[in-house]
């Protein structure tokens, strides 16, 4: 699904059969502008997305253009009352634009902002994105990560093997699913919980490890086996309370899934500044 999909399917929820209170009180020839202003501390991320909200209204209203003045680029801090944006264009367009523009700055934002506080927890380490995002939204918040100076994984089922648990009990052990995997002549990843499916993932030439859920102790104890931590990735559970440990354990690449589907949205908001 494609950017301009996912704001048309947006902006279709959002007003189904037209937005019934600006028809009624704002007149077609009203114009106005309009800030988009950051209410807390943040990095900003989804630019694309508002702009395109912000287009596809224009032109679905036929009214005029919306244009849009940016003051700031994806991966900038914003702090309370920072302009983001100036808007200008028919009352009645960006009124109808307003809260879909918001909803995707401001939950994209939300993701680029946890992942920067994950990323400043975890110097040296590179903190990576993961599968557990939004349904129809997964490519924005990839994005979003990358603008709060996260790395990515893997996007989709299709773009790497990576072996996880249910796999292994289906394909009947940790072995024998690197082993099937092996004959695609791909780079293999392979979930473990234990040292030893760690060793045992290791006596099967697989190229990636995946250490779910470890201690602090456990990550210490797995580098000094595996010997190369960019060959290890933690996964699971991690915090920014528990990421300066599994660092301090030695851990490099560490995987967290809550810097996409958990992160609060930044809290932003659109104010009219103007009306002629």
């Amino acid at each position: 699904m494609n950017l301009r999909q996912v704001v048309e399917i947006a902006l279709a929820e959002d007003a189904p059969a037209g937005d019934v209170t600006t028809v009624l009180t704002i007149p077609e020839s009203a114009w106005c502008r309009a800030e988009i202003r950051a209410k807390a501390e943040g990095v900003v991320a989804g630019r694309g997305a508002a702009q395109m909200v912000f287009g596809i209204v224009a032109d679905q209203d036929g009214l005029g253009p919306v244009d849009v003045d940016w003051k700031v680029r994806d991966g900038d801090q914003v702090r309370p009352e920072d302009v983001l944006a100036s808007v200008r264009g028919p009352a009645r367009s960006v009124l109808r634009a307003e809260r879909v523009a918001i909803n995707f700055l401001a939950h994209l934002s939300g993701v680029a902002t946890l992942t920067g506080a994950f990323v400043k927890a975890a110097r040296p380490a590179q903190v990576l994105s993961t599968r557990k995002t939004t349904p129809g939204l997964r490519s924005l918040e990839r994005d979003a990560v990358e603008a709060g100076g996260g790395s990515l994984h893997r996007a989709s089922l299709s773009d790497a093997v990576l072996i996880k648990d249910n796999h292994v009990r289906v394909a009947g052990g940790v072995t024998e699913a690197i082993r099937a995997a092996k004959e695609g002549s791909v780079r293999v990843e392979v979930e473990v919980e234990t040292i030893g499916e760690l060793e045992e993932a290791l006596a099967a030439g697989v190229d990636r490890i995946l250490f779910d859920n470890p201690s602090s102790e456990l990550v210490r104890e797995a580098v000094a086996r595996v010997g190369d931590p960019q060959r290890l990735e933690i996964s699971g559970g991690v915090t920014l309370d528990s990421i300066p440990l599994l660092v301090k354990a030695g851990a490099r690449v560490i995987s967290v899934g809550r810097i996409t589907h958990s992160a609060p949205s930044l809290d932003l908001s659109l104010e009219v500044t103007d009306v002629h």
